[in-house]
C-alpha cells in the first residue's frame, strides 16, 4: 500500500546555530529506512508526469520503486542510465520547479522527495566503493569539450560511452567548473564532486586543466589539431555590477569572485586553515538569487557578525529557492527587502557604508514581476565593511571574440539550434550558461546530453 502521508519524510540537518559556524554539509541525508518510507509515497503514476519535468529524462518512478523494495544498486543503475552526476543533482537541482513540480502528490500535500531520494541512492552507492566498469568500443573520432562544468562534463561522458576520444579543456586548475568554484562546500562538498567527475574520467575522458580556450588555444586551432566537433560549455563567469559610485573600493566583491576565492583557496576550511579571503564584521550582499544566498551564508561562516541580503523587491519576488531562503534565515542572515543600494562610501580606500533607498512595488515589468520604484527622501546608510554584488553573470567574451563566424546574442550568449545545440560555426556546438546565461546545473546537463546526441549523429555519418 502507498504511504499517503501529505508530508515528505523530514531530512536530518545540522542545527542552525552550529552549522553557521562550519562548512560541513547542512543536510545530512536519509537513512535507508527513511528513504524507503519516502519512496512508498510514490504512486508510480502510469503517465509519469515527474519525468516531463526532468531535463535529462531520469526514469523517476522506476528508480523510486527500487528504493521502496530496498534494491538501492538497481535504483542507482536506473538513474545512471540518464544522469551522470546523481549525487550532485540530488543536492543542487531545483526539484520543486522541475520533477517535483509535476508530482501528483503535490496537488494535495507535498511532492515526493525525488531529489532527496536521488541523493540517498548516489551516496549509498558511493559508500560501497564499487568500481564502475563500462566496456567501450572506440570509434577513433576526436571531440573537444570547452569547460568541465555540468554541461561540458555531461557531454564528455555521453560521447565517451559512445566510443569517442574526448578531451576536456578547463581554464582553472580544478575540474568541475561551477560545481567546484561556484557552489559552497556546505551545499556541495568538493570531495563528492571529485568522485562523480572521476567516474566520467574513467570512461576514458582526458582532461587538460589551465587551458584557456580563446587565449591558450582557439576554437579554429582545435579544429586544425583534428577535433571533428567542439562543444563549448564555458559557463557564465563574467560578473555584472550595478554601476553605482564606490564599486572600486577595497572590500567590494563580485559574488562569483568571492565564492571562487573561498572555494579554490580553501577558505572553507576556516577556522582550521587560515583564510586569504578577508571580510568585515558587517557584510551586505546585493541580490536575491541562489548565488546571493550562497555568498551571504558563506560570509557568515567566515566570521561576519552581521550579514544582510539587500534586495529591491519583496520576499515573494525573491528568485532563490525557498529552501535556501529558509536556511539563510535560520542561520541569522538579515533580509533587508524593498531596499536598493545607490552608492558605496569608503574611508582610506576601504568600504565603510552603503547608501540605500527604500522601494515600493509598482506595475509588473517585462519579466512579469512588479517593478520596484524608489520612495523619495527614504535614503539611509547601512554600515558595512564588505559589499558583495550578486546581480547576475554573463558569458566571458573571450571565445566569441576569437572565433570568427560564431553568432552570439547582444548580451553575449552563443546562439544555438534548440534541438541540436549546433552553433552558426560548422562543427561547433554549445550549451549551458554560455547559451542561456546563469541557469541551473540540470538544465546545463540536459544541453550537454542533447549536444552529445547531435554530435554523434553528425560524426557517425562520416
Amino acid at each position: 500500500m502507498p504511504n499517503m502521508s501529505l508530508k515528505k519524510v523530514k531530512m536530518p540537518e545540522q542545527e542552525a546555530d552550529v552549522r553557521n559556524k562550519n562548512f560541513k554539509e547542512v543536510a545530512l541525508g536519509y537513512t535507508l529506512e527513511q528513504a524507503q518510507e519516502e519512496a512508498t509515497r510514490c504512486l508510480n503514476c502510469r503517465h509519469k508526469p515527474c519525468m516531463n519535468g526532468c531535463p535529462v529524462g531520469v526514469p523517476i518512478p522506476e528508480f523510486i520503486q527500487h528504493v521502496a523494495q530496498g534494491d538501492i544498486e538497481a535504483a542507482y543503475l536506473t538513474i545512471k542510465r540518464e544522469n551522470a552526476l546523481p549525487a550532485i543533482c540530488g543536492r543542487v537541482c531545483p526539484q520543486e520547479n522541475q520533477c517535483e513540480g509535476k508530482c501528483v502528490r503535490a496537488i494535495k500535500g507535498e511532492a515526493v522527495g525525488i531529489g532527496r531520494l536521488e541523493r540517498f541512492v548516489a551516496d549509498y552507492h558511493m559508500a560501497l566503493n564499487k568500481e564502475e566498469t563500462v566496456e567501450i568500443e572506440k570509434n577513433h573520432h576526436k571531440v573537444a569539450i570547452v569547460g568541465s562544468g555540468p554541461a561540458g562534463i555531461t557531454c564528455a561522458g555521453e560521447l565517451a560511452k559512445r566510443g569517442y576520444d574526448v578531451t576536456v579543456f578547463e581554464a582553472l586548475h580544478e575540474t568541475g567548473g561551477v560545481l567546484v568554484y561556484g557552489i559552497p562546500e556546505f551545499r556541495l562538498p568538493k570531495a563528492l564532486v571529485a568522485k562523480e567527475v572521476d567516474n566520467v574520467k574513467k570512461l576514458g575522458v582526458h582532461v587538460e586543466t589551465n587551458v584557456i580556450v580563446g587565449r591558450s588555444i582557439t576554437i579554429d586551432e582545435l579544429k586544425d589539431e583534428g577535433y571533428e566537433a567542439i562543444f563549448v560549455g564555458s559557463g557564465a563567469g563574467l560578473p555584472r555590477f550595478m554601476g553605482i559610485p564606490g564599486e572600486n573600493l577595497n572590500g567590494v566583491y563580485a559574488a562569483n569572485e568571492f565564492l571562487t576565492r573561498v572555494n579554490l583557496m580553501k577558505a572553507y576550511q576556516f577556522p582550521n586553515h587560515p583564510t586569504p579571503v578577508k571580510i568585515g564584521e558587517k557584510v551586505a550582499v546585493i541580490g536575491g538569487g541562489n548565488v546571493a544566498m550562497d555568498a551571504a551564508r558563506t560570509a557568515k561562516r567566515l566570521g561576519a557578525k552581521e550579514v544582510y541580503i539587500v534586495y529591491r523587491r519583496g520576499e515573494e519576488e525573491l528568485p532563490a529557492r525557498k529552501e535556501e531562503i529558509h536556511h539563510a534565515k535560520e542561520e541569522g542572515i538579515i533580509f533587508k527587502l524593498l531596499n536598493n543600494p545607490i552608492a558605496i562610501h569608503g574611508e582610506d580606500g576601504w568600504v565603510k557604508s552603503m547608501e540605500c533607498v527604500e522601494m515600493t512595488l509598482g506595475e509588473p515589468d517585462a519579466s512579469g514581476r512588479r517593478r520596484p520604484v524608489e520612495k523619495e527622501g527614504s535614503e539611509f546608510l547601512l554600515e558595512v565593511g564588505t559589499v558583495i554584488e550578486a546581480i547576475g553573470q554573463s558569458p566571458n567574451p573571450l571565445i566569441r571574440q576569437t572565433t570568427p563566424g560564431l553568432e552570439t546574442q547582444k548580451w553575449g550568449g552563443i546562439i544555438v539550434e534548440e534541438e541540436t545545440m549546433a552553433t552558426s560555426k560548422d562543427g561547433v556546438y554549445a550549451g549551458g550558461d554560455v547559451v542561456t546565461g546563469a541557469a541551473t546545473v540540470i538544465l546545463a546537463m540536459g544541453a550537454g546530453k542533447n549536444a552529445a546526441k547531435a554530435i554523434d549523429e553528425a560524426l557517425s555519418k562520416k
